[in-house]
């Protein structure tokens, strides 16, 4: 036991660790680099930069480090590169590492639920934005159990390193057996100096898991509070700076949305939703007769391989309408809607939003997704999905008010102000620091309306915002929905099943069946009374006749 001690304490092996995490280090620093290079031509849409990708993963994943140690040592003087010991061991570590981590940055990206992605960009997010903000945050929190991992067993191959005479803790061990004969208390010892190594790995994982736990309570912890500056609050740049007298134009000019509004705590019980009295339709249709077109969708088609889904599709709404889309699934109601935002591209046809095509330059050729993205934020149009779409790693407060801050340059302090407001007139202020995951469907969907209206749209586009929801939630969503109709007088584009609700709400009624427009009117008198067969069989199908009350 004394001379198992003596051997661990000893200067010869201790002085072998230092080398040992050299190695491992430039491995993993190497193997970083190289990840995020692999990941990046994998995640690209560029086919022959994935190949090359993929084929350096097939032959450094499929052949033998020791083998690629000695290809780097020996082999590559012949072309001229004199590399040394060490730095032989690092770059064949971070060449066998790199295949291995791009596999987990590549799984953690693509891990990300999609739909916080579509999200994003229909915020006006720029990809840069969004891998900052939305996805790296996500995905980074998923890696760490794989990247500490990965950290351990590169330590342990750092051994095979001897091969090539790095003066690591496995050469010196060997050498000082073979001198003594000791061999087993000094490999003994040699094994429980990994072991403390590898052990010192895992608790760094541990810790960085559990700063990075979303559900943790809140602590003064320093690590998170850098991951916080870094992936949620804003270092504004210069282009953000540039933006900032006009977000602060948009922060003054936005109507109060409530009166000496408190806020509410937890103690207290949620506000309700009043439901907004109906407004006269005769006078309404009057006002809106006067309006000019807010979309105009002409000649729009769009097909999903042999499928057509949008045929030949002609519609015009007014600034300020409500137009709730009817029809079976697949007949082209939500594609129409992404259509309108540019979430999809179509085959023909145009789309003009306030006068201006999206997607699009002023020489008619396609936009970038930077230019997009600007687009979508400055044109005014919102939109609120079928599955909430939530950011999923931020409070129900930092949903609405981030998006604000990292899209229009909006400070941090009218940003949260904002955020509250649009809160609290959805019934929410009590539960502002909540995550999503923490909020019922249909808590969640008011949530993702509020997003959609903070930066003051001019359009908002509401995909089935019910369908997720469990008939008991579905009224709260719709009567906030009918609020904004009637009092914001938002322009609003409708997919829905809800027929009490179109019939209440909606001005106009559209009724698709096959990508085109079958029947439209106003939304009584389509409901109650259908010219067109396909509307009357559709409406008896969903039970018009017991929901709606026909008009004398």
């Amino acid at each position: 036991m004394n001379l198992f001690l003596h051997y661990l304490g000893l200067p010869y092996l201790l002085k072998g660790i230092g080398f040992t995490v050299a190695v491992t280090g430039l491995g993993l620093a190497g193997g970083v680099l190289v990840g995020l290079v692999l990941a990046s031509m994998q995640l690209s849409r560029v086919g022959p930069l994935a190949a090359i990708a993929r084929g350096y993963t097939v032959i450094f994943r499929g052949t033998p480090l020791i083998l690629q140690l000695v290809f780097a040592y020996d082999a590559l003087p012949h072309i001229g590169l004199k590399l040394s010991a060490m730095a032989a061991a690092g770059l064949a570590l971070a060449a066998n590492e790199g295949p291995f981590i791009a596999e987990i940055l590549r799984s953690g990206v693509l891990g990300v639920d999609r739909g916080q992605v579509v999200a994003g960009q229909a915020l006006g997010m720029t990809p840069w934005v969004l891998m900052r903000r939305v996805i790296a945050p996500q995905a980074i929190r998923t890696m760490v159990p794989a990247l500490g991992n990965e950290s351990v067993s590169a330590l342990k191959n750092s051994s095979l390193a001897s091969v090539i005479a790095v003066d690591e803790l496995t050469l010196r061990s060997t050498q000082l057996a073979s001198s003594t004969f000791d061999f087993f208390s000094i490999f003994f010892a040699s094994g429980l100096i990994y072991l403390l190594l590898t052990g010192a790995i895992s608790v760094i994982q541990l810790f960085v898991e559990g700063a990075l736990d979303l559900d943790r309570p809140t602590s003064p912890n320093r690590f998170k509070q850098l991951f916080a500056r870094l992936f949620a609050r804003d270092n504004f740049s210069v282009a953000a700076r540039s933006k900032a007298t006009a977000s602060a134009e948009l922060a003054t000019s936005l109507t109060p949305l409530t009166q000496a509004s408190s806020v509410h705590t937890s103690d207290e019980p949620p506000p309700t939703i009043a439901r907004a009295p109906m407004p006269d339709r005769a006078k309404r249709y009057a006002a809106l007769a006067s309006e000019g077109p807010a979309v105009q969708v002409r000649g729009l088609k769009k097909r999903y391989g042999e499928q057509i889904v949008l045929d030949g599709f002609d519609l015009t709404i007014r600034t300020g309408e409500v137009v709730a889309l009817l029809g079976p699934s697949g007949s082209g109601k939500s594609t129409l809607l992404r259509c309108i935002n540019h979430l999809e591209s179509w085959d023909s046809g145009d789309i003009r939003v306030e006068g201006r095509r999206i997607g699009f330059r002023v020489d008619g050729r396609p936009s970038n997704q930077h230019e997009l993205a600007n687009e979508r934020a400055s044109v005014g149009v919102g939109m609120v999905f079928q599955q909430f779409n939530l950011f999923s790693h931020l409070s129900a407060r930092e949903n609405v008010a981030g998006p604000l801050r990292w899209v229009h340059g909006m400070a941090p302090a009218d940003a949260d102000r904002r955020a509250r407001e649009l809160l609290e007139r959805v019934g929410l202020s009590h539960r502002a620091d909540a995550l999503p995951r923490h909020l019922s469907g249909g808590q969640q969907q008011r949530v993702a309306i509020a997003r959609a209206l903070a930066p003051n749209p001019r359009v908002l586009l509401l995909d089935e915002p019910t369908s997720a929801l469990d008939p008991e939630l579905v009224g709260e969503v719709l009567d906030v929905i009918q609020r904004l109709a009637i009092e914001d007088g938002l322009t609003m584009i409708i997919s829905t099943h809800q027929l009490r609700f179109a019939d209440e709400v909606a001005d106009r009624v559209v009724f698709l069946s096959g990508g085109s427009v079958v029947e439209e009117g106003p939304a009584h008198e389509v409901l109650t009374q259908p010219r067109h067969p396909l509307t009357a069989k559709f409406l008896s199908v969903m039970g018009a006749d017991s929901r709606l009350e026909v008009a004398p």
